[in-house]
């Protein structure tokens, strides 16, 4: 087994740093910053230059040979199901189904060229399309006139829709621009994990329920707002009875085969040289019957119906509906970012490369920027669409853009032969889509054992997600996530450490059988950092691990010297050699203490007494004060990375406390950056001293023990641990500051 073995002195900070030379750097102010950011040279706008259009670095090192073929396959497969997502996912949005090519053509263009990820596939998104249709229906109902907007008249209702939706994806897209611009991408971070997949799963809700009335070919008008689900619910149960069988059997057969299918692809990845599209042969399938026998006319269902040939001029933003979707368009910013970041991440670790959250946002934010004025609506990345593109071989955006080049063909060309599609194929498209979202629920019951906040987190952002709306949900989701956080930092586990026989390791003492505590020491660690919201429970929980309050002893023996001083100013109280002699025979009377209660936590002053007292030792006049049987405290500040004012004057005060009842106070393993602020805010005083910060707990226990003897017990070997280490130097491998010659086995 291997050993090490280090031999060295003692070091308290101040010593270490003694000894040690320090590289003092000079930190950057924020005017230094500034100018960093805005200077201009060749090398500056270089840089700038790559980094804003991505697609120059990849398009560099390029494998025509190796890589082509693969795009074109890649592009042709995501092209279709790109095509068949366009034009089901509109219909989570409220608006004409032929829009949806809209939305799976622009955005992809610019993502080409501004877009750091190679492997998602952009375009619409399920949540997103649902958070824009609730926006839509909101302004633009189903039944009744649409909101007072200027712009809104004379429009036809879906054409009043798309400027609604068109408006809301481009100020959505300004968010994500101006996010990217000034370096915000990290706010991503706020949306864990178990956050996105609470909230997706309850989005994936909202989309069933949405699809249902499509699948059963119902009239259900779209409803926005808290309870929208439920009342959705309602009405179709109360339609229930004038449901189209003939939808519900053409829903229910295309469900059933692509959700076969889709298994067997899934099984069979390995074995297939492409997956099986499915979804885009049972649409054709599902055209070609509807067409043959007039489905339409004979049985009364939904169809795709007309789509225009051809792209629309574009169109400017309404002002109005950005005041009206200020609320709306933010989360939808985020979650549209938030989604798609998070497959790129996953597909860039797989492929070994590198993506930049901020210039994700420039690319998002420029792409729904540019396709709204195209009559587009938000894009993000769908994850099966994103699947396949990666799947198929798709090693760049090149597939991306061929992807585009086949929804231009469907919209320029043969948009026609789409034309009898039944609106219950695309609605069983979606929901067997669903899957992997609805799935998710299965996380529940193992973040429930490992991680109890987190399941909290998960539940409450799915149900207020599912009850309150998409975007209220976000927001009670990310409360709860915040507050799950602030509560770890505010209520952490504090505990008493011991050493481990023989070695320099102290863990819990609650965990480990073979330990030793020196008598009178008491090891106090801290997992968290020190601010206003839990500098309280700091200070109850140390006193509640000490056993006494500091403060009710410190007052207890003010008012103890108080007595005796009066005592032997009264001369009931007598000195003797062998100590303080009682006088009188009579009981002592406590009378009320004139001084104020400031008075008692001043220090204890034992100057004009003629004989010290020894409080641990029993006092005359049956004085009672609590007895200390500590003379030594550690606090372990190694998990305590910042400590605010509140937390600092906290601090001090318990410091001082301790030190005034004649406890000796150490702390290890501090940061240096607390070390500088402590500093720089006047922390150190004549009773609290700079001496007591230790490198490590060993240092501060083995410094204890010189100082306290009597505290190593006859079983203790804590005063015999020799560390040494034995370092092997291979090659080259070593680096020193200053490059000296050292043999190929160093002792410390």
């Amino acid at each position: 087994m291997a050993r090490y073995v280090v031999s060295r002195d003692i070091y308290s900070e101040d010593k270490f740093n003694e000894e040690h030379a320090k590289i003092y750097r000079q930190h950057k102010t924020i005017l230094n910053h500034v100018a960093q950011y805005f200077r201009c040279d060749r090398r500056r706008v270089q840089s700038v230059a790559l980094s804003l259009l991505p697609v120059i670095s990849w398009m560099k090192i390029y494998r025509i040979k190796e890589w082509l073929f693969s795009d074109i396959v890649s592009g042709i497969s995501t092209g279709l199901v790109a095509v068949l997502q366009g034009l089901a996912y509109c219909l989570l949005a409220s608006l004409p189904p032929w829009y949806g090519l809209f939305s799976a053509f622009f955005p992809v263009i610019i993502y080409f060229f501004l877009g750091t990820s190679r492997h998602i596939s952009v375009g619409p998104f399920p949540v997103l399309c649902l958070m824009i249709g609730s926006v839509v229906t909101r302004i633009v109902p189903d039944e009744g006139p649409a909101m007072n907007i200027t712009g809104l008249e004379g429009l036809t209702r879906d054409e009043q829709r798309v400027v609604v939706a068109c408006s809301v994806s481009f100020l959505a897209g300004i968010m994500q621009l101006a996010m990217g611009l000034f370096q915000v991408g990290f706010v991503v971070m706020y949306l864990s994990d178990t956050l996105v997949s609470g909230f997706t799963t309850a989005a994936a809700v909202h989309i069933l329920v949405s699809q249902l009335k499509f699948v059963l070919g119902l009239t259900v008008p779209g409803i926005s707002g808290p309870f929208a689900l439920i009342y959705t619910l309602e009405i179709i149960f109360n339609k229930i009875t004038s449901t189209n069988v003939c939808d519900v059997v053409i829903a229910l057969v295309i469900m059933v085969v692509v959700f076969i299918v889709k298994e067997l692809n899934d099984r069979f990845k390995s074995k297939l040289p492409v997956p099986i599209p499915i979804e885009v042969i049972m649409t054709v399938i599902a055209c070609g019957v509807s067409y043959a026998f007039d489905f339409k006319t004979k049985y009364g269902i939904e169809v795709v119906g007309l789509i225009p040939k051809g792209y629309e001029p574009p169109m400017a933003p309404n002002l109005q509906i950005f005041q009206e979707t200020a609320v709306e368009a933010f989360p939808m910013a985020i979650v549209g970012f938030a989604v798609a970041f998070s497959v790129a991440k996953v597909y860039s670790v797989k492929h070994d490369y590198t993506i930049d959250g901020n210039q994700e946002l420039i690319a998002f934010g420029v792409s729904n920027i540019f396709g709204a004025a195209f009559k587009s609506f938000a894009a993000s990345t769908a994850l099966s669409r994103s699947a396949v593109q990666e799947s198929t071989g798709g090693k760049t955006q090149i597939a991306g853009l061929l992807s585009a080049v086949i929804v231009m063909v469907v919209t320029l060309a043969i948009g026609f032969l789409l034309e009898p599609l039944p609106k219950s194929v695309l609605g069983a498209v979606v929901i067997v889509n669903l899957k992997g979202m609805l799935l998710q629920v299965t996380e529940v019951p193992y973040l429930w054992r490992r991680d109890k906040p987190d399941c909290v987190v998960w539940i409450g952002t799915c149900l207020a997600s599912i009850v309150l709306g998409l975007d209220l949900g976000l927001a009670v989701g990310l409360g709860i996530e915040l507050l799950s956080v602030v509560l770890r930092a505010q209520f952490p586990r504090c505990s008493l450490l011991a050493n481990i026989k023989g070695t320099d390791v102290y863990r819990d003492r609650k965990d480990y059988l073979n330990v030793l505590e020196p008598e009178g020491v008491k090891i106090f660690r801290i997992p968290s950092p020190l601010f206003f919201a839990n500098i309280e429970f700091f200070r109850n929980k140390l006193v509640e691990a000490l056993g006494f309050s500091p403060l009710r002893v410190l007052r207890k023996r003010n008012k103890a010297l108080r007595r005796i001083r009066r005592l032997l100013k009264s001369g009931e109280l007598q000195c003797t050699p062998k100590g303080y002699l009682n006088a009188s025979c009579e009981p002592y009377s406590d009378l009320e203490e004139e001084n104020s209660a400031e008075d008692l936590d001043l220090p204890t002053d034992l100057k004009d007494l003629p004989i010290r007292i020894d409080w641990s030792a029993e006092l005359p006049a049956n004085i009672s004060v609590p007895r200390v049987h500590l003379h030594s405290l550690v606090l372990d500040f190694a998990a305590v990375s910042f400590l605010d004012i509140s937390a600092l004057k906290g601090l001090k005060t318990t410091l001082r406390e301790l030190v005034r009842i004649e406890v000796d106070v150490y702390i290890v393993a501090c940061d240096s950056d607390i070390l500088e602020k402590l500093h720089s805010c006047g922390f150190f005083d004549d009773e609290v001293t700079p001496s007591i910060f230790f490198l490590t707990l060993h240092d501060a226990v083995l410094h204890i023990l010189q100082r306290h003897p009597e505290a190593i017990q006859s079983k203790s070997t804590l005063n015999t641990i020799v560390t040494t280490v034995t370092v092997h130097h291979y090659d080259s491998s070593l680096r020193s500051r200053e490059r000296n010659g050292l043999d190929p086995e160093t002792h410390f």
